[in-house]
């Protein structure tokens, strides 16, 4: 039961003339194969907006997907259902998936009323879901449609926070076009989740199921990456750590003398998660040169076990008195990853200052860099965005989303 570690330089040799070389260093961790003990039973809460906007297909089709995705459960599963408008109750309390027939009448039962308040739900949420976490992956998908009219999204983003550090992952799901996507981001990335948008109500059935196929193959959960600098080695100064994959994130660290620590949270079974961090190296002698160390602490709910850690990999640089620049393509492709996220966030703000052709610049150069990594799906939604701007017109809501997700992921 294990993890395999890959770490690679932007360019594994130094020049010796330099006093210091900026390099990114790409982590990436990977369920290793044969890791033994299989996939732990997952315990899922839903927290389900169902206010009065969410009338009609919107809500239909919900409780449709809602119950397909009762019916992909197995019994050694648990699942607790809450639901909010302005206030929140627990439609399910927490229990195994045996009766599922009698879970989807409670689903079915449920009918549209009153405003919105995300945070009430996240909380009656979390106390739903928590006590069911020992021997199980705990998985939480949130979903709304609207702004968080009665409550506060400072709260949101603490709630998601103590999600993460209860184990439970926060996946968040933004249904049509009047939900904040700043705020659904904010919770995502601090619950360790995945954001997801769902454009239209016959899109809600296949994205439950998408998001319940990556939880169930959640393998390990509440990882940490240690990184040691070595000495001469140190972080840029102006965010320095980001996600590259499966979601770009930009990751909070702890920074304690040379030791950098970073939350991952859960390790899925096919699909790596990949750190870039960006260092400075100072002058070192020629040969092999060591740069830093990194290891990974986690836990196997599959075995009940906890604070397991992996080997420790050492990151070494050649230092070249007659140096060759050799760019590892693998690394320039997080590079882009992030560029294009980078990119995209910067046209998103000179937007809202009322910068249009700033945000227009920008978004062609995501665009460009998007079609760098082959990722034709987010050039085309960023170049028509673009475009639009250069001929005066406002974005859409819809537009914005779609921008929003293409700078962070694949569509799908």
């Amino acid at each position: 039961m294990s993890v395999a570690l890959h770490c690679a330089l932007s360019d594994p040799f130094l020049d010796s003339q330099q006093t210091a070389s900026q390099r990114q260093l790409a982590i990436s961790v990977q369920v290793a194969e044969g890791a033994g003990a299989g996939h732990a039973p997952l315990n899922l809460g839903l927290v389900l907006d169902h206010s009065g906007s969410m009338n009609g297909p919107p809500l239909t089709t919900v409780k449709e997907a809602a119950g397909r995705l009762v019916d992909q459960l197995s019994e050694q599963d648990s699942l607790s259902i809450v639901v909010f408008d302005h206030r929140a109750k627990v439609l399910l309390p927490l229990q195994s998936v045996s009766d599922r027939d009698a879970i989807k009448r409670k689903i079915n039962a449920l009918k549209p009323s009153g405003g919105t308040a995300i945070d009430e739900g996240m909380k009656l949420g979390i106390e739903e879901a928590a006590p069911g976490r020992e021997g199980k992956v705990s998985q939480m998908l949130l979903l709304t449609d609207g702004e968080n009219e009665h409550g506060s999204n400072e709260r949101c983003l603490k709630l998601a926070q103590v999600a993460a550090d209860y184990t439970l992952t926060m996946n968040a799901l933004g249904f049509g076009d009047h939900w904040n996507q700043d705020v659904l981001e904010q919770i995502a990335d601090a619950g360790g989740g995945t954001l997801s948008y769902i454009e239209a109500p016959d899109k809600a059935v296949d994205e439950f199921s998408r998001l319940l196929t990556r939880a169930q193959s959640v393998f390990f959960t509440n990882a940490f990456l240690h990184l040691e600098l070595l000495p001469g080695v140190r972080l840029a100064e102006l965010k320095p750590i980001a996600q590259v994959a499966p979601e770009t994130v930009e990751l909070p660290f702890e920074l304690s003398g040379n030791e950098v620590v970073m939350r991952l949270g859960d390790l899925l079974s096919e699909t790596p998660r990949v750190v870039l961090t960006n260092l400075y190296i100072g002058a070192q002698g020629e040969g092999a040169c060591p740069i830093a160390k990194a290891y990974l602490r986690y836990d196997a709910p599959a075995a009940n076990q906890t604070g397991l850690q992996s080997d420790t990999m050492t990151v070494s640089a050649t230092v070249q008195a007659a140096y060759q620049a050799a760019p590892d393509p693998q690394v320039q492709r997080h590079v882009l990853t992030l560029a294009k996220y980078r990119q995209t966030q910067i046209a998103e703000q000179k937007l809202a200052q009322g910068d249009r052709q700033g945000a227009a610049t920008l978004l062609q150069s995501a665009a460009k860099t998007a079609l760098q990594m082959g990722d034709q799906g987010a050039a085309t939604v960023l170049q028509a965005n673009a475009t639009q701007l250069q001929a005066g017109k406002d974005l859409s809501e819809r537009d914005r989303k779609r921008t929003r997700i293409v700078s962070k992921t694949r569509l799908q």
